[in-house]
């Protein structure tokens, strides 16, 4: 049923099968043209951005791979006279010495300065040149040799990460000057005492962005990109914007980058960048270059439109030709529609025309075949029903014989009565007993029309009923109701109890012989809301297959599933239960093969309140 319901929704939504010939051909004809160039447009667009990417990628790695050999060299340049002004054998006397008094005595602060001004001025791109020796001795170009310059180094990002062992590290930093600040790049080495190889002092050599500036000069990426570069921190070492020098950069992907060698990625944010980056090790900085990526798919706009434009002419001749193909298929079946409403009225002499030989053509001949065809079986249909009026009167004569012939109910009941008063009268007390019950049982359904009844009169009769079975099996079935008083006066469905009882017997008991045991007990929830009910037996149990199969129908509320002879039966028990309290209330049913079956009813509880009154 679903599958057929949800194939029927699919053809009337894909297929269009509600509206005209007309309409459906020109949308299928629409989705022809327009899917394909679609596609079509997807594919171009995605390998012009792809062929597009790869060659910016590849462009701005052999810039990167350029500026980072230049970079390099000049850093190793500028290095060297880090290490010339380290291994002076000034510098190596300076080193040995542990107080202000000892350097003062020695004279050696002159020949220092001396030799950080020779240094500075070697190269025209040196800006400062900064010796610390501990917090005893500043050195500085700038004239500054308190030690008040040594509190804001230290309080910078990279002055714990420069290595203790010596080795350089590049930084970029802001020096000031008495009427300015410059933005520097500082090489920065550790000075290490000789006698105890513990880091004493630094050396800075702080490096203007002259140079830097050339070689970012000669970099040209598209019409707005350009590069900066971040050290292994992810500050800025170079930016064409100087204010971001020295800050973090605020990139997504940062930890990606500094992962790899080198690559391209696409940044985040509402206007996205095409990053292509290249790691060095020698200086620990990473080169990126930087090209909106708007930009980089500028030139795809006009395939956009290209597309665009050949789809909505494609389209106008699809409709002219969807037209004419429209009217010579709607013309002769709207003949046909108008000669079916003919037919409908009773009117069987007209016929269509047939104007071709295709399908249409032969739908036009079959018509008119079925309309000779309709008007023979109309003059038979007027005798045949001649003779069908002559049958129902028959059969109503037939049936009126039959219920003559049914026995009167009462006349049953007062038959069970004059049974059981024969059965007294001879002191069959057995008979009498069970005479009782069966026409309690016979009673009950139409004593009371109401779908509700308590619970102490379900349980009243599911006992004759199984008074009457003790008879029949004797000791081999045992029964006992364990119910609180409370509950006897809540309403259950009418015969909701007894089918599940008479399914013990039939399903439990008497298919798998040896002795029985039934047992039927209430109680409720936590929250006293919900009244459980078990009936539970001891009979042969159902197997797994079965079971998962009976839970699935109660489940999906399958009629199908009743098996023969399970009377009422487990389903309809269910769902009546659900009809007259609610879907979250039913049966639910448990059982283990070889040793038995329980099915529980969940119903409402009253409030305790009412329960007492």
């Amino acid at each position: 049923m679903f599958w057929n319901k949800a194939r029927y929704w699919f053809m009337q939504t894909v297929f269009l099968r509600n509206h005209t010939l007309s309409s459906r051909l020109l949308v299928f004809s629409a989705i022809l043209v327009i899917i394909p160039m679609l596609i079509v447009g997807m594919i171009s667009y995605q390998r012009s951005s792809n062929v597009l990417q790869n060659e910016t990628r590849q462009y701005s790695w052999q810039i990167l791979e350029q500026v980072k050999s230049h970079v390099e060299h000049y850093v190793r340049d500028i290095e060297i006279i880090s290490l010339k002004t380290i291994n002076h054998p000034d510098m190596g006397k300076l080193v040995k010495m542990n107080t202000l008094d000892e350097i003062n005595q020695s004279q050696i602060r002159q020949p220092i300065m001396q030799l950080l001004q020779n240094s500075a001025y070697s190269r025209s791109d040196i800006s400062n040149i900064s010796l610390f020796l501990s917090d005893i001795l500043i050195l500085d170009l700038r004239g500054d040799d308190s030690v008040e310059p040594l509190a804001p180094l230290m309080d910078e990002y990279w002055y714990k990460l420069a290595p203790a062992n010596g080795e350089p590290m590049l930084v970029s930093r802001v020096i000031k000057w008495p009427d300015r600040t410059e933005p520097v790049i500082s090489i920065v080495k550790r000075l290490v005492s000789p006698s105890t190889l513990n880091p004493i002092g630094m050396l800075i050599i702080d490096v203007n962005y002259k140079r830097f500036q050339e070689i970012a000069d000669l970099v040209t990426i598209g019409k707005t990109g350009y590069m900066f570069i971040l050290d292994s921190q992810g500050h800025y070492v170079y930016h064409p914007d100087l204010e971001q020098l020295g800050s973090p950069a605020q990139l997504e992907q940062l930890k990606e980058m500094q992962r790899m060698e080198s690559g391209s990625i696409l940044s985040g944010g509402q206007e996205p960048n095409f990053l292509t980056f290249s790691h060095s090790h020698f200086l620990g900085w990473t080169l990126v270059t930087a090209v909106p990526y708007r930009e980089l798919t500028a030139g795809i706009g006009y395939i956009g439109r290209t597309i665009i434009w050949s789809i909505i002419i494609t389209l106008g001749i699809a409709s002219c030709f969807g037209i004419g193909l429209a009217s010579s298929i709607i013309k002769p079946v709207r003949q046909l529609q108008r000669l079916m409403k003919r037919v409908e009225m009773g009117d069987f002499t007209n016929k269509a025309v047939v104007s071709s030989r295709d399908e249409l053509g032969t739908l036009t001949h079959g018509f008119n075949k079925m309309v000779e065809n309709l008007n023979e079986l109309m003059k038979e249909i007027y005798f045949s029903k001649l003779k069908e009026t002559e049958l129902t009167l028959q059969q109503k004569e037939m049936e009126l014989k039959m219920l003559q012939a049914q026995i009167n109910p009462h006349f049953l009941y007062n038959s069970l009565e004059t049974i059981r008063g024969m059965a007294l009268d001879r002191e069959m007390d057995d008979i009498s007993d069970m005479t009782a019950s069966l026409a309690r049982l016979l009673r009950y359904n139409l004593r009371n029309p109401s779908p509700y009844v308590t619970l102490k009169d379900e349980l009243e009769i599911c006992e004759k009923y199984l008074r009457i079975q003790k008879y029949r099996f004797e000791e081999r079935l045992e029964y006992e109701f364990s119910i609180p008083e409370r509950f006897l006066n809540e309403q259950i469905a009418k015969f909701s109890l007894q089918p599940l009882v008479e399914n013990c017997m039939v399903h439990g008991f008497e298919s798998g012989g040896g002795m029985s045991r039934i047992r039927i007990i209430a109680h409720s929830d936590d929250s006293d809301e919900v009244l459980f009910i078990v009936i539970e037996d001891t009979g042969s149990g159902i197997a797994k297959e079965q079971l998962l199969r009976i839970q699935n129908n109660l489940l999906d509320g399958d009629e199908g599933s009743l098996h023969a002879g399970s009377h009422i039966g487990l389903q309809n028990v269910h769902r009546r239960i659900a009809h007259l309290f609610g879907e979250s209330y039913g049966i639910a049913i448990e059982s283990v093969l070889g040793e038995g079956t329980r099915v529980t009813l969940r119903l409402p509880l009253r409030p305790a309140a009412d329960r007492n009154d």
